[in-house]
This record gives C-alpha cells, sequence and structure tokens, in this order.
C-alpha cells in the first residue's frame, strides 16, 4: 500500500479545496490499483476527507472518520429498522458492515422497508441491501449472511466493534444479547411499536434487555400487537446510528442502564432508568 506521502503528493492538483471529490479518488484507484476500500483507507489515513463526508467534519474530525471507516457493526435484521441502519452506518462512513436476515420481500413490507419496493418482492433481503450499499457508498464492505441469528452463533458477531438489534422476535433478541455478552460487544437495541419505540445501549454484563422484556412472554416482539407504520422504523433506527457513532468513536454520553422511550403520538421522548 502507497504510504501517506506518496498519496498527498499525487492527490494535491485534484483536492477542491481540501477535500478530495469522487474523480480523485478514481484517481487514486486506478493509479495504485486500489478497490473502494483500500482508495478510502489509505486517503482517510493520509488526513484527507473525501468530499462525500464533508458534512460530517463539522461533528467529526478526519481522524474519527478514518476510524469509523475502520469499524466493523453487525447489523441483525434488515427489515424496517434495519434497511435505515445500514442505510445511515453506510452513509455515515462505518466501512464494515455484517447484515444478517434470512428472509425475502413480502408485499406488506413495502409500506416502511427502506430497500423493498415493488420489483423486488421475493428477492432476499440482504442481497437488496448490498447492492443499496454499493451504490450509496461503494468504500463500504458488505458481508450478507442469509440465515437466521441462532444462539451461540459467534461466528456472525466475531470481530464486531459493535452490534445492532433490528429483531422483531424476543427469543433471538435474547440470544442475541447473550452472543454480545459473551463476545464483549456493546449492543444497541431497538424495537417499535406504532407510534412508541424502544432505544437502549446494553454493554457487555448488563442486563438492560432482561429487565426490560418479560424473558417468558410472547416470541413477536411489541411490534405484533401495534403495527409497523413507516416513520418510527426510521426515528428509532436514527436514535440507534447516533449511539452507535458514540461507541465506535468512544465520545458522547451513552443509553447505558437507561431506556430511550419514543411516543411520537403525543411527542414525548423520555430516559427511563433501568437500574
Amino acid at each position: 500500500m502507497p504510504d501517506a506521502d506518496v498519496i498527498r503528493q499525487f492527490v494535491a492538483t485534484r483536492l477542491d479545496g481540501d477535500l478530495l471529490p469522487w474523480s480523485g479518488q478514481a484517481a487514486v484507484m486506478e493509479r495504485f490499483g486500489l478497490s473502494n476500500a483500500e482508495s478510502e483507507d489509505v486517503v482517510l489515513a493520509a488526513g484527507i476527507l473525501p468530499a462525500r463526508y464533508s458534512r460530517n467534519r463539522q461533528m467529526l474530525t478526519t481522524a474519527l472518520q478514518l476510524k469509523l471507516f475502520r469499524s466493523r457493526v453487525v447489523v441483525v435484521g434488515c427489515g424496517g429498522l434495519g434497511g435505515y441502519l445500514i442505510e445511515e452506518l453506510a452513509r455515515l462512513g462505518v466501512g464494515h458492515l455484517v447484515v444478517v436476515d434470512p428472509d425475502t420481500f413480502v408485499e406488506h413490507n413495502l409500506n416502511r422497508q427502506l430497500f423493498a419496493n415493488a420489483s423486488n418482492i421475493g428477492s432476499s433481503k440482504v442481497t437488496a441491501a448490498a447492492l443499496r450499499v454499493e451504490s450509496v457508498n461503494p468504500a463500504v464492505t458488505v458481508h450478507c449472511v442469509a440465515r437466521a441469528f441462532e444462539a451461540g452463533d459467534h461466528s456472525t458477531l466475531a470481530g464486531a466493534d459493535a452490534v445492532a438489534d433490528a429483531l422483531d422476535e424476543m427469543p433471538a433478541r435474547f440470544a442475541l444479547a447473550e452472543g454480545c455478552r459473551d463476545l464483549g460487544i456493546p449492543l444497541v437495541h431497538g424495537a417499535i411499536a406504532g407510534w412508541y419505540g424502544y432505544v437502549a445501549t446494553i454493554l457487555p454484563g448488563d442486563r438492560t434487555l432482561h429487565q426490560l422484556y418479560n424473558r417468558h412472554g410472547g416470541r413477536r416482539g411489541i411490534e405484533a400487537q401495534f403495527g409497523n407504520p413507516s416513520f418510527t422504523p426510521a426515528v428509532v433506527a436514527s436514535l440507534q446510528v447516533a449511539e452507535i457513532c458514540k461507541i465506535l468513536i468512544g465520545q458522547g454520553t451513552l443509553l447505558r442502564h437507561k431506556v430511550l422511550t419514543i411516543n411520537l403520538l403525543d411527542s414525548e421522548i423520555e430516559t427511563v432508568a433501568m437500574d
């Protein structure tokens, strides 16, 4: 891989101000025989910000953008929550995404699932996620896992810096929390139910999920009772991405031992302590 000084010299005449436009990044790939992901890494490591992230830099330094790019996030569930999680993480610049879901799209997904459209009914959700990320941010590497997450599936979670819970069945949620605990990985939980939602960050050893839900309740989450509109997944997923971003860059206050409760019908958001 070329070193930082070589990269800086090569791109010096290709910058737009102090930003590297896509044409300049394409030139880096061609000149040094690099993939999208490799070029993004060497450019960021050289202290140069790709232009796509120009609106990030009021809150993220180039060093933090590199930290995001070198991070790995597992998104378990590619439906209502998962689609928005994947979209926003890719646009943020998280460089490695593992997307997990066994399902294909059905017609009732069209009201809320970001990657569902009239032409891909019956198609794999994880494949649609990978295609979408490729079109949004081709520097992001996506690994598709087209099977259900099960207890003890440590291989899917291994190496993750954070895991996003976008599931809709309670046994799988608890299995995911236990897997994250075993591997020492932070888990960001999200759930929706009609106008309402929950967000919580669960660090290894925390029992927040078990305190929030009755372990021996029904298989389906609360959304089965209250429905799934288009807007609640977008709100909840965005809050989850904010928590994941804070985990990855090591800044901010996390929702640890707390649950953020969202009531969009009455325009109320509250933080509830779980101690």
